[in-house]
């Protein structure tokens, strides 16, 4: 085939390579340019939700992460002066998924999974250290200029997908805006080896509190034991090396649980979080998945999932185009199942989650405490609340858009 007839990927991330993987399964000719040396190292992401992992078991992916990962079968919602104020059962979705629960692994883990499995097909490949500085497209195609280690070239394709971050250059050169805000706090993420669960905390909690929220998640670490990853709110006014130090980290691990101290730090480091949704997820012969589409605060575990979710979607559009199967109102169908679900499903129940854990009013922290009680002591409405928060309504409300 003319290099015309591939696709190109911009973006060597869990979108980005979930997608190159799902195209080069059915025989499309894809190349994906990073701007690293190599797959990166993020620590932020690494909870997964039953359609998420539907979605990559085709690909032999699924069984590859349980070989790994840290299955999740609860998990709670506290209060820091209340204590446990609801754990929610996964179980309860055993006839919606052949997977009802989460599973926890880092995303750095999965990146090089995917990769393996695109390697296995001839008609992929990959380019590391090869940002994309420009993008354009036409009647015909698309043309990307690239930064190589031969200088600057340009290189075509049939269309292409923009999976290339927050800063998504092909999401520029589509003219749609990155709509919505920025957090005014930072957050900090901790990871320690110190064991929680011992102490009654779910593999996944959140701890509400009006001034220092907390959340909790399992992951496996390198070696034994797993590690817990931890997010607290953090003043951005403070400066880092302050807001990193043992002497910071240590007093607000024992603000909720003095029994660990001192702890051991792996890892420690500061984020700055936002809600946005593109205006449009395709344009032409271009299309934006993951966060180059779409970010939000991880309260809710939807990020990380949500850009699986779109790269398997937009390949399912991308491969009968590619074989001249379909017309280009495919992709218009992506942007009308992906985009309204990130906007009045993520968005809202993120926005909501960090509120619920956040809010200062005693009066509406007692009517939220209340209701979450109600709901985990309710097996019926916390069964059609797993729905929603598990990912899997939102799959289902995205596949009935025609």
């Amino acid at each position: 085939m003319a290099d015309n007839d591939r696709i190109i990927i911009v973006g060597a991330g869990p979108a980005g390579l979930t997608a190159a993987l799902a195209l080069a399964a059915a025989g499309v000719k894809v190349v994906v340019f990073e701007a690293e040396a190599r797959l990166t190292r993020d620590l932020r992401a690494g909870s997964y939700h039953p359609p998420t992992l539907e979605m990559l078991a085709p690909y032999g992916i699924t069984d590859r992460m349980h070989e790994r990962g840290v299955i999740v079968p609860f998990w709670q919602i506290r209060d820091r002066n209340e204590g446990l104020l609801a754990e929610f059962d996964l179980g309860l979705l055993k006839d919606d998924t052949p997977y009802p629960y989460r599973l926890h692994l880092e995303q750095h883990k999965l990146t090089p999974m995917l990769l393996e499995a695109a390697q296995a097909f001839a008609h992929f490949d990959i380019r590391f250290a090869t940002p994309v500085t420009a993008v354009r497209q036409d009647a015909n195609g698309v043309t990307v200029t690239v930064d190589g280690p031969d200088g600057l070239k340009e290189e075509s394709g049939s269309y292409l997908v923009g999976a290339d971050g927050h800063h998504s250059i092909v999401r520029d050169a589509m003219g749609a805006a990155f709509e919505g805000f920025t957090w005014p706090e930072l957050f900090l993420v901790l990871s320690t080896p110190y064991d929680f669960e011992a102490h009654g905390y779910a593999r996944a909690t959140y701890i509400a509190d009006p001034v220092e929220w907390v959340m909790l998640f399992k992951v496996p670490g390198f070696e034994p034991p797993a590690l817990w990853r931890i997010a607290l709110p953090t003043d951005p006014d403070q400066p880092a090396d302050i807001a990193t130090s043992d002497q910071t980290v240590q007093a607000r691990l024992t603000g909720f649980l003095a029994d660990g101290a001192p702890y051991e730090i792996v890892d420690r480091n500061l984020y700055r979080v936002h809600q946005r949704v593109a205006k449009s997820f395709a344009n032409g012969r271009m299309a934006i998945v993951g966060d180059a589409a779409h970010v939000n605060n991880p309260l809710g575990a939807m990020g990380l999932n949500g850009a699986v979710h779109d790269a398997v979607n937009l390949a399912s559009k991308l491969v009968p185009l590619w074989r001249g199967e379909g017309g280009r109102d495919l992709l218009d169908l992506y942007d009308r199942q992906r985009r309204p679900v990130q906007i009045d499903d993520v968005q809202r129940i993120t926005i909501r989650n960090k509120r619920l854990v956040e809010e200062r009013d005693p009066a509406i922290r007692r009517q939220r405490q209340d209701e979450i009680r109600a709901l985990g002591a309710d097996r019926k409405k916390q069964y059609e609340f797993l729905l929603d928060t598990s990912m899997i309504s939102m799959v289902r409300k995205a596949a009935a858009v025609t």
